[in-house]
């Protein structure tokens, strides 16, 4: 290639003086078409110089197959990830690999960086990109018990694919919002690396300034469990989550109106995972493919689900009341009497709440209260302690909560009938409700005052399906017999039989 001043020289003999290139090609000694090129050339920037990939022929076989263990080992934690070692070791055992591990860790530094840098550039806010999800909740009526009355639900949305998946809860707590994740993540198999929620209280204490957050501990803790990463949307700015609002819309107009009949929570949200899964049998608006089959690229960039399980309960130390009983979101639930006025461990679920031992032992276990319903009672615990102490039942205010007919029943009982009774309705309680220890009393008090004995009898009778029996009733005519006749004479004939028979 000529210098600069000599290609200058050229270009201004030929179109400033008008020289030919013939003899400008002898006066410099330049070939005629090297003249010509120089003279003619309109564009002298500097070349964007493309480096050529250089030819690799051991490694160009495996390049393919290596690529797709660092994607895979990008879904899974750093210390599952299989090492340039490894994958050297495999790359031998499998496809007979020739070449040195020098070879092969050479280029498996050099592929994870770039991997990371595509990983990288798909976390541009906004982009839908596979695997990328948002969060939010929804509100519906439902039809329960008899009543209207609107319920909750959680949406997951992938904006690449247009799927959804949905769950109904029967409240926008932390504990439901982090049980409907964990759902999403292993109903799918895997864990969306990105996932843009609203700031939603679950999740989100304090909006800070310049767009940070203070979370909530249960949520931060989730978080790391599963590994995925978390983006806020700006406070107002609903738009930033504008595919799971419009899913939100959808699920409700497509899957919840009319009100639908909840018998069994659980019963329905198994059925929403089926018609979640048929919506996507349909084009997707824009891309004109079939919902289904982009979300199975959704579901190929989710991340691996980590060995264990999320136990999503939350542990708290409350103070229980003079009665016993402690306070969680305005509802009581009974401790026992021992706890009276003192602290007590709770374990909180979605759907649980867990009265535990200083060893996490479950003393007394209830169903989380939801919508009107504010005390939850369990008896047991107190009955136990009262089995010893008889005389104070009355006295008590646990006693005015009994039903009826076991105040009616103990009344009529004496100082250790008292006492067995107790102890009979503490043991049927562990396992059993109280309403069928109440019906086992009804059906034995039908006819007389019971004993414990008839009472557990009934009970078992109840719980084993068998139902009460009927007692045996003796035939009202008595069969006619002889009349008996006393006195010497019966004697005598007596004997003058049995002379005969002699």
């Amino acid at each position: 290639m000529l210098q600069v001043d000599e290609i200058k020289y050229i270009r201004n003999e030929v179109n400033s003086k008008g020289y030919s290139y013939s003899d400008v090609a002898r006066r410099t000694n330049t070939d005629f078409r090297t003249v010509k090129k120089y003279a003619d050339m309109d564009n002298f920037q500097p070349e964007k110089k493309k480096k050529k990939a250089q030819p690799a022929p051991v490694m160009d076989p495996v390049k393919d197959i290596v690529d797709q263990w660092l994607r895979e080992d990008m879904k899974k934690k750093k210390k599952y990830r299989r090492t340039a070692k490894r994958i050297w070791q495999l790359l031998k055992d499998e496809v007979s690999f020739k070449g040195s591990e020098r070879t092969v860790r050479g280029y498996v530094s050099k592929r994870k960086k770039e991997l990371l840098e595509e990983s990288d550039d798909a976390a541009l806010p906004l982009e839908s990109k596979p695997g990328d999800a948002q969060v939010d909740f929804g509100e519906a009526p439902f039809k329960v018990k008899g009543k209207v009355i609107d319920l909750p639900y959680l949406v997951l949305s992938f904006p690449y694919s247009n799927a959804f998946l949905v769950q109904v809860f029967e409240a926008e707590n932390q504990e439901c919002f982090l049980e409907g994740l964990k759902r999403f993540f292993h109903h799918l198999q895997g864990v969306p690396k990105r996932i843009r929620f609203d700031n939603l209280s679950p999740a989100v204490k304090k909006v800070l300034p310049q767009g940070k957050r203070e979370l909530t501990e249960g949520f931060k803790r989730f978080a790391l469990h599963y590994g995925f990463e978390y983006e806020f949307c700006n406070p107002g700015a609903g738009n930033e989550k504008g595919h799971v609002e419009a899913m939100v819309k959808y699920a409700r107009n497509n899957f919840f109106l009319p009100e639908r009949t909840v018998y069994q929570l659980d019963n329905l949200n198994d059925r929403l995972w089926e018609e979640a899964e048929k919506d996507r049998n349909r084009p997707h608006y824009e891309k004109k493919q079939e919902i289904a089959r982009l979300f199975e690229e959704d579901k190929e960039a989710l991340m691996y689900l980590p060995p264990e399980e999320y136990s999503c309960v939350r542990y708290e130390t409350l103070k229980a009341d003079k009665y016993g009983y402690i306070l969680v979101d305005t509802k009581r639930y009974s401790t026992s009497p021992r706890f009276a006025n003192q602290k007590v461990l709770a374990g909180i679920t979605y759907n649980r709440i867990d009265i535990l031992s200083d060893n996490y032992e479950v003393i007394v276990s209830h169903e989380r209260l939801y919508g009107e319903e504010s005390k939850s009672m369990k008896w047991q615990p107190y009955l136990y302690l009262m089995a010893k102490r008889p005389t104070a039942l009355k006295y008590t205010t646990f006693y005015d909560q009994l039903p009826f007919k076991w105040q009616t029943y103990l009344e009529e009982c004496t100082l250790e009938e008292k006492k067995k009774a107790l102890q009979l309705l503490s043991d049927l309680l562990k396992d059993h409700s109280l309403e069928t220890a109440t019906e086992a009393l009804e059906i034995a008090s039908e006819r007389c005052h019971p004993s414990t004995e008839t009472i557990k009898q009934v009970f078992h009778q109840l719980i084993h399906g068998r139902g009460s029996r009927e007692t045996v009733r003796l035939k009202s005519t008595v069969p006619v017999m002889p009349i008996a006749e006393r006195g010497m004479n019966q004697y005598d004939v007596f004997f003058q039989q049995e002379r005969r028979k002699a």
